[in-house]
């Protein structure tokens, strides 16, 4: 049977292993989509400076120059221009409709044409690769000559949204598995006095915590619940340190109330009932806490 288990526990941390690796895999997978996106940023950005040059035309202005296209965020960019110009609404929906849907990351967008700097929205439209949700308005109006920049923002690509509902989605999964497979690998910590039915050996004492008893030399001596709890941590961790702060967050933090000096009180009822047994007793230690010393015989 031991075989068996340990055999079984082997798989465990095999299968524990497999997901942490594929959703590893995965993640640096979605990670590595940007490389694939690099080649359609760029050409948008070279459509946003066609669309300036053919606005430049539209204007009558054959001559000067597109500035170089400004990336605000990854989905916003502005379009400036060496001198002033003046458009037609209509003509400004239908450059940008046309040069825009030819970028792959492209379906909606929202175009603001910002005039001299900070003097506010001079004409904006939203597109939509559902026409029906197209807001244009105010066309057939041509618009007077000032130093306009256009705005554009783009509604993030579903691959992007996909890739980012992915990724975050996938932390937590990643955590827990990790965390499984971490504590799967982790060794037990075991103790030779502690049996199968809960009880624990204490020299030649027998700790019955289900029970809340001490059985020393068949006499039988009866624990209260929060002396049984303090003893319980000490029986768990032989001829070890325990700080203070340890045994009053576990024994008293969960009753809202911490008092001091009841440890004190509690470690002083324990050690009259371990006085039976001289190879078990509770000491202390000076700035740190307590250890429950047993004498190797």
């Amino acid at each position: 049977m031991p075989n068996k288990r340990n055999l079984l526990s082997g798989k465990n941390k095999y299968f524990f292993g497999s997901i942490l690796l594929l959703l590893i895999a995965g993640v640096s997978a979605a990670f590595g989509l940007t490389n694939n996106n690099d080649f359609d940023i760029a050409r948008r950005e070279v459509l946003l400076r066609k669309l300036g040059h053919e606005l430049l035309l539209q204007s009558g202005d054959s001559t000067s120059r597109v500035l170089p296209v400004t990336k605000i965020t990854d989905n916003e960019y502005q379009i400036s221009f060496e001198n002033k110009l003046t458009f037609q609404p209509d003509s400004l929906v239908d450059i940008t409709r046309r040069l825009l849907f030819k970028n792959p990351l492209a379906s909606d967008f929202v175009v603001n044409v910002l005039k001299d700097g900070n003097a506010g929205i001079a004409y904006g439209y939203a597109i939509s690769q559902n026409r029906k949700d197209d807001i244009v308005a105010c066309t057939g109006r041509k618009q007077p000559r000032a130093n306009y920049i256009i705005d554009v923002k783009f509604k993030p690509s579903r691959l992007n949204t996909a890739k980012s509902k992915y990724l975050l989605g996938s932390l937590p999964l990643l955590s827990l598995i990790g965390f499984i497979f971490w504590r799967s690998g982790r060794p037990r910590a075991s103790s030779p006095n502690v049996r199968d039915s809960g009880m624990v050996i204490l020299g030649s004492m027998l700790f019955d915590a289900k029970n809340r008893k001490l059985v020393i030399n068949g006499n039988t001596i009866e624990l209260t619940g929060t002396e049984t709890r303090v003893l319980h941590i000490f029986a768990t961790s032989p001829n070890q340190t325990i700080e203070r702060s340890r045994l009053q967050k576990e024994i008293w933090e969960d009753e809202g109330v911490i008092v001091g000096r009841s440890l004190d009180m509690f470690i002083s009822k324990l050690r009259k009932k371990l006085e039976s047994e001289p190879n078990v007793k509770i000491v202390v230690i000076r700035g740190k806490g307590y250890k429950l010393e047993i004498a190797i015989l």
